[in-house]
């Protein structure tokens, strides 16, 4: 399977690593949001994406709300503030995977997707109300965008598709 994520700033990653361990959580890629997942991302659709990606603004993103997605795998997670910047650019990713990509996950489809980072998942339900109990208040951090990236997570390769903007923000 293929995910298109972004990973943070060193400031960001820490402090949701920081999360991971009063948690117990451990994880096989650094701290990410996920804007898109598939079967497959081939390379003719990840040329179109750098293309695209080159002409657009990556947003910090705000990590403020502590919640859980209550399904078989109970996730524990860090949300994000949905701004027209954040959807802007979920929008043009989706643009060029639609109908290119095989088998899309329906969580990461416009309509469907709720940004976030995830502190722990698959845990028992007793689990989650700790590690919720644990961290709640949490204070928000501000996740600058670093690289986004496609993660092949069979091979546990890293595909860099676009280094963040030097640009001052």
């Amino acid at each position: 399977m293929h995910a298109l994520v972004v990973f943070f700033d060193a400031e960001a990653d820490a402090k949701i690593r920081d999360l991971w361990r009063k948690v117990g959580a451990t994880f096989e890629y650094p701290p990410h949001l996920t804007y898109a997942v598939a079967g497959t991302i081939g390379p003719k659709v990840r040329a179109e994406l750098r293309e695209d990606l080159s002409r657009l603004w990556l947003p910090d993103l705000w990590l403020h709300t502590l919640g859980v997605f209550a399904t078989t795998e109970n996730v524990l997670q860090l949300g994000a503030v949905v701004d027209s910047e954040l959807l802007a650019v979920h929008s043009a990713i989706h643009d060029v995977l639609a109908g290119r990509v095989k088998n899309p996950n329906a969580y990461y489809l416009p309509g469907n997707w709720v940004p976030h980072c995830t502190l722990l998942h698959g845990v028992a339900d007793d689990e989650i109300v700790r590690a919720f109990t644990a961290l709640h208040p949490v204070e928000p951090i501000r996740a600058k965008v670093r690289e986004m990236s496609i993660v092949d997570t069979q091979t546990a390769g890293i595909d860099p598709l676009r280094k963040a903007s030097t640009a001052p923000r």
